[in-house]
């Protein structure tokens, strides 16, 4: 059945390249419903068929109008209601609530904060401290949206804010806390299976563990403006050893940038 699945996936479905680990689960999930919505398909058209031979004019010159008096049909509507109720309100919600509260602990992840503006994805890193600043509103500004308060919180001056690019190391869950700047947008990553709308005044966290090495494209899935559609980004997915040292270089160029005087002329 996997193996059925996996060829349904790539070659019928066609879904984008796979490079998280709980990816495969909800291909093989997609690939089982669609199967399932095939088999009611051809089950519904073949008794559609039996219907209009069994019933056609031919062999039933006179429709027969007295109503039918058995209530079987009302109980299996009632069981099938029943069942749907069951699957919603006993499995998928319980299940989608117990993966919304419980990401990964912090420490065994990347924690980012992720900004949606349009039309742009924005992110935030802890600096190499490991600790994030603390945040104004009145400091928000084109080049740093989350709007850092380095003069007077030390903890903020390495952050790291970076615009269309985000590097996360592979093999380790990434948290990300979604918001927005303006409108819904939404994150979609298509190759880490992760769709997660951003929403102004909210941080909604969604996760995942990217297990391969590359450039994966990152795209807004909610309509957000006049340049929806330009509103991309990459996400680079490098080993951790090399993580290390691009967010310590960014840290000490952000440390550096916040220890420059002032020209006021």
């Amino acid at each position: 059945m996997e193996a059925l699945a996996y060829w349904f996936q790539t070659h019928v479905l066609r879904l984008p390249v796979l490079a998280s680990e709980h990816g495969r689960n909800l291909d093989n999930l997609l690939a089982y419903v669609h199967w399932l919505m095939a088999a009611l398909f051809l089950g519904w058209l073949t008794y559609f068929v039996l219907v209009l031979l069994r019933f056609r004019r031919a062999r039933q010159p006179r429709a027969n109008t007295t109503p039918v008096r058995r209530h079987y049909t009302s109980y299996l509507e009632v069981g099938v209601v029943l069942a749907e109720a069951i699957l919603l309100i006993g499995f998928s919600v319980p299940l989608w609530a117990k993966m919304v509260s419980n990401p990964p602990p912090p420490q065994d992840a990347t924690v980012i904060r992720v900004m949606g503006r349009q039309f742009n994805w924005v992110a935030h890193y802890a600096g190499v401290d490991g600790v994030m600043g603390r945040q104004n509103a009145a400091l928000s500004s084109a080049g740093d949206p989350f709007g850092l308060d380095r003069k007077n919180d030390p903890l903020a001056a390495d952050d790291v804010v970076v615009q269309g690019n985000i590097v996360v190391p592979v093999n380790r869950y990434v948290v990300a806390h979604v918001t927005s700047l303006d409108v819904i947008h939404s994150l979609a990553i298509p190759a880490m299976r992760v769709c997660q709308d951003a929403i102004p005044g909210m941080s909604i966290p969604t996760w995942f563990k990217p297990t391969k090495v590359g450039e994966y494209k990152i795209t807004c899935a909610q309509l957000c403006g006049n340049a929806h559609y330009g509103m991309s980004a990459t996400l680079k997915v490098v080993s951790q050893a090399e993580f290390d040292r691009w967010l310590a270089e960014q840290s000490a160029k952000a440390r550096a940038a916040n220890a420059a005087p002032v020209n006021y002329e």
